[in-house]
């Protein structure tokens, strides 16, 4: 893959020089900016790399620094970016903004003349978000939605009921108003409607499988992770297990999911 590419007319993507399996090529780091600005937002800074960091403040100015969520491989280099260009940080989380308040649900307009619509979507983490680059029909979906495989929701922060609500919600908007998905990680995805589909299809899937687990006597996460995950490399079976919680949880607690 590329390590820059010009996804749509006002995203460009750096990719930032720490792929693994969790990461899958690296975090995809976002420029966006509106045809015949000078100005830019960025959107996941991605690790304390001073390179990439540096690459990235090469394509300002920048105004803005976006955050999808705190997760370490998209955040970490976010107070340096603010060194090195000026620019604030805002996220759904206070804790990780910078000159800035938490970032709500609605638009938010007049930043380097980009429109944007910001839609809350808790699941993988607490603090996820999605950001619709309307004028380009693309949702930036952070790790909400990966460019390959599907995502770990992270127990205990990250919870499946609000993980399940955020994927519908992000297949109405998909059906109405996207073309593209610009994941955290991995390639543009050109198919939003399929690619939810499938998420939710997978999710329903592997909550039967767990379910299924259960009853044959795994009696906690590991051992649903063995069964459901023996096909899975094992180095991914930490993450998995996350997951694996998060949907015990929901199956002790929660409705089945539409």
């Amino acid at each position: 893959m590329s390590t820059l590419e010009q996804a749509t007319t006002r995203a460009l993507r750096l990719l930032a020089p720490n792929p693994g399996p969790m990461t899958l090529d690296g975090t995809n780091t976002w420029v966006l900016r509106e045809p015949g600005s000078e100005d830019a937002v960025v959107v996941d800074p991605g690790p304390l790399d001073e390179t990439h960091l540096a690459r990235v403040a090469d394509h300002g100015p920048v105004r803005l620094i976006v955050l999808t969520h705190g997760h370490p491989d998209h955040s970490e280099g976010a107070a340096r970016l603010h060194e090195l260009t000026g620019a604030p940080v805002v996220a759904r989380d206070r804790a990780w903004c910078i000159g800035a308040d938490p970032l709500t649900e609605g638009p938010r307009q007049d930043v380097a003349g980009l429109d944007w619509l910001t839609v809350l979507t808790p699941g993988h983490s607490s603090d996820s978000v999605c950001l619709l680059l309307q004028a380009d029909r693309a949702l930036l979906t952070g790790d909400t939605i990966l460019g390959r495989g599907t995502t770990v929701v992270a127990h205990p922060d990250g919870r499946l009921a609000d993980y399940l609500d955020s994927l519908h919600r992000l297949r109405d908007l998909a059906a109405a108003e996207v073309t593209a998905l610009l994941p955290g990680h991995g390639p543009v995805l050109d198919a939003p409607l399929e690619v939810l589909d499938y998420y939710l299809a997978h999710r329903k899937e592997r909550l039967e499988q767990v379910r299924a687990a259960v009853a044959d006597g795994a009696t906690d996460a590991g051992a649903v992770v063995r069964t459901v995950y023996a096909d899975v490399d094992p180095v991914l079976w930490p993450a998995a297990e996350k997951s694996v919680q998060a949907q015990l949880d929901y199956l002790r607690g929660a409705t089945e999911p539409s």
